[in-house]
């Protein structure tokens, strides 16, 4: 017998697992932000002063007593909460005002001064340090061109060489190269407002020439004319604090007073501090104003003294006079000036 029945196939389709969307992202990405802020919160907290923690709280507690205050800010641009005292309902905050100036103590002052002075100092003898390394001309003469930091200042010493002298022999006459190197240090010394002092300084062989000059003019001429060769290069004469001849006193080699290196100029940029005590020795207190009586009945009273007159007996010396008397290195016996009449 014939089977008629139909031959059913089934076909089984297998799909894969289905996309889900991207809404998972938003999660994940929600999640991360709150926990950034969450670490966030517990650093900020971590760093906060108490005072700190103690006005965000208040905040929280009291808004008006914020929003009432100087700032319609949490958080002026001075980066601490502003309150308002007078509105807070909150007893727990106390705002402390804060003073408009900070004191500090003179000495702190002059530390900090001092201190700043130092650097800059410091960065006058690198800069005069890196001069003399890129200057080809000066390279030459490195080895008698010494710099250190004292309690006075930045000095800057230049010596003789047993080949090399500053100066003629027994003279204040300028070599050119010694010339050629204080010019180049005179534009970058002036870059500084402290002032400068100069002094001379020679070995211990007496003076051959004859006469009152010797050692200590020889050595106060060569200083003063290491001044006029700065001032050539445009430092200013104004910043010449002083200038002092020290003949064989301050020996730089003592164990051989006849060393080259003793005969030397030294430049030193002074501190204020050092300036100051140099100016006070220099200057001298002005003498008090003669008080003046009362006067009896019909007495007329004297005119006030003129600050600027000269003395009754002390009248101006001619031109040639006075010349012939500051003048004392050209001519070692100044004529007595003559009695008054």
């Amino acid at each position: 017998m014939e089977n008629n029945q139909p031959i059913i196939i089934k076909r089984v389709k297998k799909y894969a697992g289905g996309h889900h969307g991207g809404s998972w992202k938003i999660a994940f990405a929600d999640f991360a932000t709150a926990m950034m802020a969450f670490f966030l919160v517990l650093w900020l907290l971590s760093t906060a002063t108490p005072e700190q923690k103690i006005a965000i709280a208040g905040y929280f507690k009291d808004p008006v007593g914020f929003t009432e205050s100087g700032t319609p800010y949490i958080i002026d641009l001075g980066g601490s909460p502003t309150l308002a005292p007078e509105t807070t309902l909150n007893p727990e905050v106390k705002s402390q005002p804060q003073p408009d100036k900070v004191t500090v103590d003179s000495e702190q002052v002059e530390s900090m001064a001092e201190q700043v002075e130092k650097e800059r100092l410091e960065l006058l003898l690198q800069e005069l340090q890196n001069k003399v390394d890129e200057n080809p001309q000066l390279q030459k003469f490195k080895d008698q061109i010494l710099f250190e930091i004292t309690q006075d200042g930045l000095r800057i010493q230049i010596m003789d060489a047993e080949n090399r002298p500053m100066f003629d022999s027994g003279s204040a006459r300028l070599k050119p190269y010694f010339e050629d190197i204080l010019l180049a240090m005179a534009d970058t010394i002036k870059a500084v407002p402290n002032k400068i002092s100069i002094s001379g300084h020679t070995d211990a062989k007496p003076y051959s020439g004859t006469g009152d000059f010797g050692n200590w003019e020889l050595s106060a001429n060569r200083a003063n004319a290491a001044r006029r060769a700065l001032v050539a290069g445009s430092y200013p004469d104004s910043q010449v604090a002083r200038v002092v001849g020290y003949a064989s006193s301050a020996l730089f080699d003592r164990e051989n007073p006849f060393n080259p290196v003793n005969r030397r100029i030294d430049i030193v940029v002074l501190t204020k501090k050092a300036q100051r005590a140099i100016e006070g020795e220099q200057g001298a207190e002005p003498a008090p104003a003669p008080t003046q009586g009362q006067g009896g009945p019909g007495e007329v009273p004297a005119p006030p003294a003129d600050p600027n007159a000269l003395p009754a007996d002390k009248e101006p010396l001619p031109a040639h006079e006075l010349r012939e008397r500051l003048n004392l290195f050209d001519n070692p016996a100044p004529k007595p000036a003559a009695p008054a009449k």
